[in-house]
């Protein structure tokens, strides 16, 4: 009798996220041609004025600093089963929290750049416990209180800036924050040539490794993730549901009000009013596209912060709008949401292809041997 030992190949998260990529440059490809522009170009313009010398690579990678943070916030609380929707919220809160003691404190730079993170991710934590608090009590959804929670923060800014940090010419935006009060540092400055870069992208880092233990080698994180993989299960099985949704929400929000501190002490120094951060909903794409997972979260919103970095030397070298990138970025969100679809076509290749390497051996029948009369 002989055993085989057959190496099956099978889909997984990467190959099904590089084909939505694929088929999203592919219709972002088509687009361009229907509007009379050459596609090579086009894309050739769109990833070198992202990535064409020291500079545009530093805004680049401060672009997918803030897609980074939030899309480990979204992620997040789609390992516990919920849909983090108000990152942005979470994000204006945080980056509000950070901005005041950015202006109000003073302190030695180790301590002061201790007490602005602790700032901010204390302010999202906050606006993120809420909604989960309501979700885990009242059973109130999360999208729905989420959604409220980005308008309050929204308006709360709108009120608090021009009334405690106001420029001192104009009333839309805050006072500037000081260069040394900020993520900005001069060697990173210096060492990208002038650009965004700050030390947002090193937290960002020490938020993927420290989210993928917790995920990977801590209770809390198999708590998170039975509870997301049902609820009912992990219930019976003796789990605090309910405090994991408030644990998680809180998480969530931390992260994205670290996005915050990113953005608004980091990458623009300053706080507008009448601004809904879109990389609150940006995060969502990343968090699709990256599977949830922290590695691929952090490859999805590099890929994110070329396309969002580069459209606008595209638009400048060429007749192609930015808008083409933002519509490459919805395309590969359809295709990421049709992961499934994908995940079956490519199982279905690979079982093909291991029936063809390793193919089925028939069944041998015996039969006893007649005995001679």
């Amino acid at each position: 009798m002989r055993s085989l030992k057959k190496r099956e190949l099978q889909s997984n998260a990467f190959l099904v996220a590089v084909s939505a990529v694929v088929l999203g440059l592919i219709a972002g490809a088509i687009l361009m041609a229907s509007i009379g522009s050459n596609p090579f170009t086009g894309f050739w313009y769109l990833f070198r004025g992202s990535l064409m010398n020291i500079e545009r690579i530093g805004n680049t990678l401060a672009t997918a600093t803030t897609l980074m943070l939030v899309g480990l916030s979204v992620a997040f609380a789609f390992k516990t089963g919920l849909f983090n929707i108000g990152a942005s919220g979470q994000m204006l809160v945080g980056g509000l929290c950070a901005t005041i003691v950015a202006h109000k404190v003073f302190l030695p730079r180790p301590l002061f750049l201790a007490v602005l993170i602790g700032a901010a991710l204390a302010g999202g934590a906050l606006w993120g416990v809420i909604p989960g608090f309501l979700k885990a009590k009242f059973n109130v959804h999360e999208v729905v209180a989420t959604i409220m929670m980005n308008w309050i923060a929204y308006w709360s800014v709108y009120y608090f800036v021009p009334a405690y940090l106001k420029g001192p010419s104009l009333e839309t935006e805050s006072a500037s924050i000081a260069v040394s009060q900020s993520l900005r540092t001069d060697w990173l400055t210096n060492l990208f040539n002038g650009s965004y870069m700050n030390l947002g992208f090193f937290i960002a880092i020490i938020a993927v490794i420290l989210i993928k233990f917790i995920l990977d080698k801590t209770t809390l994180g198999f708590s998170l993730k039975a509870v997301g993989a049902n609820r009912f299960c992990a219930e019976y099985a003796g789990i605090k549901v309910n405090q994991n949704v408030v644990i998680s929400m809180m998480i969530a929000g931390g992260l994205a009000g670290l996005a915050g501190l990113s953005f608004y002490t980091g990458y623009s120094r300053n706080m507008q009013i009448g601004v809904m951060p879109s990389q609150g909903f940006d995060g969502i794409a990343v968090a699709l596209l990256g599977a949830s997972n922290p590695l691929g979260v952090f490859f999805s919103a590099l890929f994110f912060g070329i396309l969002q970095s580069g459209k606008g030397f595209m638009n400048a070298m060429t007749s192609v709008p930015p808008e083409i990138a933002d519509t490459i970025i919805a395309v590969i969100i359809y295709f990421t949401a049709t992961s499934v679809l994908f995940k079956r076509f490519w199982d279905a290749v690979f079982k093909r292809r291991n029936n063809r390497v390793n193919p089925q051996e028939e069944p041998v029948v015996t039969t006893p041997e007649r005995e001679d009369k």
